[in-house]
């Protein structure tokens, strides 16, 4: 009888100590607010207006590079409410295109629309950093799926655009996005 309380110890222990790494000490466990004031405002119609150029790469669920990719955006601006038109080339050669559809809701807060977006995507802001969560339909070529995604970007001093994206499905991490956003400043 022993042996079983000590492992049901153990086990209760170790399943706390994955619980707080997970909703404490990991990418999921950053708040908004740990961000205010430590650098330059990230401010949407600002850093999301006009013309800009994205590089990224997508790792799977081993944490393997899967996709790289390249797009260009354009971001308009009317006020508190914005469009950013994205087309995507991957290194198979797919295209993809989408418009967010983006609206400030007041201080730190704003919602995101898009096509392959089910619902409305919620989003915060403070001092650089931005965190939007939504959940994604992906094209049917890459499956159709269905994932939740908790997306951070944050502003670095120079004005560029640092994007990391976690993509969940049923709760187990599926894959990764990183990726940088900056002015495009051939035209």
């Amino acid at each position: 009888m022993d042996i079983f309380i000590y492992i049901s110890v153990l086990t209760s222990a170790l399943l706390c100590a994955v619980i707080v790494r997970v909703r404490i000490l990991s990418f999921a466990g950053q708040k908004v607010q740990d961000y205010e004031g430590l650098g330059p405002v990230f401010d949407l119609p600002t850093h999301l207006d006009g013309a800009l150029i994205c590089d990224g790469v997508i790792f799977g669920p081993t944490g393997r590079v899967t996709s790289r990719f390249n797009a260009r955006m354009i971001g308009t601006w009317e006020g508190d409410t914005g469009t950013l038109h994205e087309e995507f080339t991957y290194d198979s050669g797919a295209q993809q295109t989408r418009a967010w559809h983006l609206e400030v809701k007041g201080p730190n807060r704003f919602v995101a629309r898009a096509d392959d977006v089910i619902g409305i995507g919620v989003g915060r802001n403070a001092g650089p950093a931005v965190r939007l969560s939504y959940r994604i339909v992906l094209p049917q070529d890459s499956g159709g799926h269905k994932l939740d995604v908790i997306d951070w970007m944050y502003l670095d001093t120079g004005g560029n655009i640092i994007n990391r994206s976690q993509f969940f499905k049923y709760g187990f991490k599926v894959a990764e996005l990183i990726a940088t956003i900056r002015k495009d400043t051939s035209e």
